[in-house]
């Protein structure tokens, strides 16, 4: 009977996990860019604001409500020749705590000849005990440019809460012009907060951040350096293979999210989106 019982109550979670699942690709009609294909299943929506001079911007919505254990959620861009595109998200996405499997989060980003992607979510908060596995591809076009920027916050400092053990995976693989050029896996588990204490890890950060530039040189790296006595938490820049990447740590998140902010405005001279404005 116990053994019966444990496979209804799986059964019955795995039924309630939420799906959700966006495609879409942009493309430029006489200098605009205009959504071209678009594909939504379960609870992920994108929107589209509203048309701007030359590009298009895209804001995701997720009616689930957050993300828990066992949920799955996928994500594929695709900007044509010459297209611009910047994305964001409505609000920060929360990891709730998971019992069971860990949450799957799966993000296919490809860039054509000439085009601009922008990918400018908000911050993703871990709460105590999440469990999740983040995979972000990346394909470019070798004359294709990317702006790209990942905010992780474990706990909710602001609530007095920290996040003291679960798991968090991330996958990163950028390929440019047919090449790989960055490769990275993230893991951590167990007893998360002991380890963001250690000074080789975060020296007690609870928030992390990472910015990716393509394409990116030491000329950039120096301009963005020029901003380093403003920074109110740690920033570290530098480039290889034709791209630049800064990482973020502070003790807090409205501290990484500034300093974000500052490096994203320096790497592109355009506006972020209105929504981190807010």
């Amino acid at each position: 009977m116990r053994t019966g019982s444990t496979s209804a109550t799986s059964a019955i979670f795995a039924a309630n996990r939420a799906r959700g699942s966006v495609i879409f690709d942009v493309h430029q009609v006489e200098g605009l860019t205009r959504r071209r294909h678009l594909h939504e299943s379960g609870s992920l929506r994108v929107r589209f604001p509203s048309p701007e001079a030359e590009g298009l911007s895209a804001v995701f919505v997720n009616t689930a409500g957050g993300v828990a254990g066992g949920d799955r959620f996928g994500i594929e861009i695709a900007t044509g020749e010459g297209s611009r595109l910047a994305v964001t998200t409505a609000a920060a996405e929360k990891i709730y705590r998971a019992e069971g499997p860990a949450a799957q989060l799966d993000i296919s980003l490809k860039g054509e000849a000439g085009s601009h992607l922008s990918w400018l979510p908000q911050e993703t908060i871990l709460f105590d005990r999440a469990r999740v596995s983040r995979r972000i591809d990346i394909d470019l076009a070798e004359s294709a440019s990317l702006l790209l920027c990942e905010i992780v916050v474990f706990g909710r400092a602001a609530m007095g809460e920290r996040m003291q053990s679960g798991e968090f995976t991330d996958r990163w693989r950028l390929s440019r012009g047919g090449r790989l050029v960055f490769a990275e896996t993230l893991r951590l588990d167990g007893d998360i907060g002991e380890k963001l204490r250690q000074p080789a890890i975060a020296k007690g950060g609870v928030a992390i951040g990472t910015a990716l530039i393509v394409p990116g040189d030491a000329a950039l790296v120096e301009r963005i350096r020029e901003l380093t006595t403003s920074f109110g938490g740690e920033v570290g820049i530098s480039s290889w293979n034709g791209f630049a990447m800064a990482r973020f740590c502070a003790q807090d998140a409205a501290r990484l999210r500034a300093d974000m902010m500052a490096v994203l405005g320096r790497a592109s001279g355009q506006a972020l989106p209105r929504l981190w404005l807010n």
